[in-house]
């Protein structure tokens, strides 16, 4: 082996592994960023806050399913730890980076000395120190290891150092790249058949199941297998906000998302049903509307990579550990479709629940009210955004909007959406692009959320990420109005609405100062045309669409 410094052997990786881009804030690992100028085409861009470094890194994970890099130097690392929390909980395989603190400087009140370790543990898989750097080959290929085998997830690496230094220092070694764990899924494990007859008799048994399919069926590939089951057994098909790109709302067997950012179809259906088939998703509190959809006592079949989540919340009366498409795969081949013929009234049922979804808001969903209700932002949406288009959606109200009121049309759209986290959207979204530049991203957030990362148009202008950007702008966090409604007795005073409410700002022309294309819409009528002027534009430019809308319109609530 020949003497590499760590720089070295860190840039040869990354470029090994597939890496082509690092969202991060200096200053981190600078000998290596010396270094992937010199041998890779790998981008660094250098962005304006640790969270969103992360935030970028998981829309990137999570449009490529590639491991997303972020880094931060020492004082930076708590930010970026934050900012892993919302790719744990949706389990994206990120990669985070950050300088640490040195042994000839502990405990001596050195500038910015604070051990961060600790603050990874709750939001990685894995988290880990580089001391010495002979241990970089195994200990980043460990990193790649961890956030893709199993449930993916973040993977946190600190290295010596309060920038990471240790990157210059010398050793022998060389890289070593483990192409498997270069992409989701890095392995897919198979199920026993004994688990498989276990559920497929279930299923086969059953005169009115559903399936909810989860972000594990994203993660898997699995989405057409899940539909073929569907349409094989006549099974309706709900599914989980992560999961809300398996199957095309217009399909008949479609019921949308359930649980508490939901579509009433999906609650409905999934609470008339005799037995719920989980694939690739968890049963916690929001897809489930905190165990209340279905009810605890009814039958499940759950299908998991992780063999922790089998049965958890929901006793199961078949438990399968694998991955999703290969377990979907052979329970195809296990089925003559001899019941499918029994569900014909249990189908027609999910279609007549969808139709009543639909004819109890279309009102609201073709609404010409000034200013704008977002069900007619979804409703436009529906019908205008490009048949490729990745969506990235923000959480709260935005989230409940889109979860409940967006049909993605064609399989080839893809939905990502915040784990709760509100101001993800629009960093996600541009960290997506760069993952993907060919196809067109489509970021939804509220003004509440855009305000968190507003600096990011810089980013996206100063590298050309061309994203398209609706900002449902009602000069509020209006999705706190329920709440300071019950407290303050139904009639809230001025000082109780300067809690929530914001100063009116046009956000285009914010954009158009920080090198975007600004769009403003203030009628209804002026959103179709928008958005097509949107996505023509962000063939040069990111584009932010500033739509004002009604303060007073809440998002439905859940029913169960």
């Amino acid at each position: 082996m020949a003497k590499m410094t760590g720089a070295q052997v860190m840039a040869d990786m990354l470029k090994g592994y597939g890496v082509t881009h690092i969202f991060h804030v200096p200053a981190v690992l600078r000998t290596t960023m010396v270094e992937l100028e010199k041998r890779t085409e790998i981008k660094r861009l250098h962005v304006h806050s640790e969270a969103t470094a992360a935030y970028m890194a998981d829309g990137y994970a999570r449009a490529t399913g590639k491991p997303g890099i972020c880094m931060a130097q020492v004082i930076g690392a708590l930010n970026l730890a934050a900012g892993l929390r919302d790719p744990y909980l949706a389990n994206a395989p990120v990669i985070a980076m950050t300088g640490g603190r040195d042994p000839k400087t502990k405990f001596r009140n050195v500038y910015q000395e604070v051990d961060d370790v600790p603050a990874f543990e709750p939001v990685t898989k894995f988290n880990a120190t580089v001391d010495d750097v002979s241990r970089f080959p195994d200990m980043v290929r460990q990193a790649f290891r961890e956030a893709t085998t199993g449930t993916p997830g973040p993977v946190h690496l600190q290295f010596r150092g309060n920038e990471g230094q240790i990157d210059a220092e010398e050793a022998d070694m060389e890289p070593l790249i483990e192409e498997a764990f270069a992409q989701l899924p890095a392995y897919r494990p198979e199920p026993s058949e004994e688990s498989l007859r276990a559920a497929m008799a279930a299923i086969e048994a059953a005169e009115r199941p559903v399936i909810v399919a989860g972000g594990g069926v994203r993660s898997s590939g699995a989405a057409a297998e899940v539909v073929a089951l569907a349409e094989r057994l006549n099974i309706p098909v709900a599914t989980s906000l992560n999961g809300k790109d398996t199957i095309a709302d217009s399909h008949p067997l479609s019921v949308g998302v359930v649980g508490t950012y939901s579509r009433e179809s999906a609650n409905i259906i999934v609470n008339e049903a005799d037995l719920v088939i989980y694939i690739g998703s968890s049963t916690g509190g929001m897809v489930s509307h905190f165990w209340a959809v279905p009810t605890i006592g009814t039958k499940v079949v759950h299908i998991d990579i992780e063999p922790s989540e089998i049965g958890r919340n929901y006793p199961v009366v078949a438990g399968v550990q694998a991955d999703a498409k290969v377990a979907v795969t052979k329970l195809l081949a296990m089925t003559n479709a001899e019941s499918a013929g029994r569900r014909a009234a249990w189908a027609a049922r999910a279609g007549e629940a969808d139709q009543q979804w639909r004819d109890k808001y279309n009102d609201l969903l073709t609404s010409d009210a000034e200013p704008m209700r977002p069900e007619r932002m979804c409703h436009e949406l529906s019908q205008h955004l490009p048949d490729d288009a990745i969506v990235v959606a923000d959480t709260g109200h935005t989230g409940m909007w889109m979860g409940g009121m967006l049909d993605l049309r064609s399989p080839n759209q893809s939905y990502m959406r915040s784990a709760g986290h509100l101001g993800w959207a629009f960093s996600a979204a541009l960290g997506a692009k760069c993952g993907v530049p060919d196809r067109p991203v489509f970021c939804f957030t509220g003004d509440a959320g855009f305000w968190y990362h507003i600096g990011e148009i810089e980013t996206a202008a100063r590298w050309g990420i061309n994203t398209v950007t609706l900002v449902n702008n009602n000069s509020s966090g209006n999705q706190s109005k329920r709440g300071f409604d019950r407290v303050y007795g139904g009639e809230q005073t001025d000082e109780a609405r300067k809690l929530w409410q914001f100063t009116d700002v046009n956000f285009a022309r914010i954009a158009e100062e920080m090198g975007a294309v600004g769009i403003r819409v203030e009628k209804p009528n002026e959103l179709p045309g928008a958005i097509q002027q949107a996505f023509e534009a962000a063939k040069t430019r990111p584009v932010i669409l500033d739509v004002t809308s009604d303060l007073n319109a809440l998002a439905p609530l859940a029913v169960s």
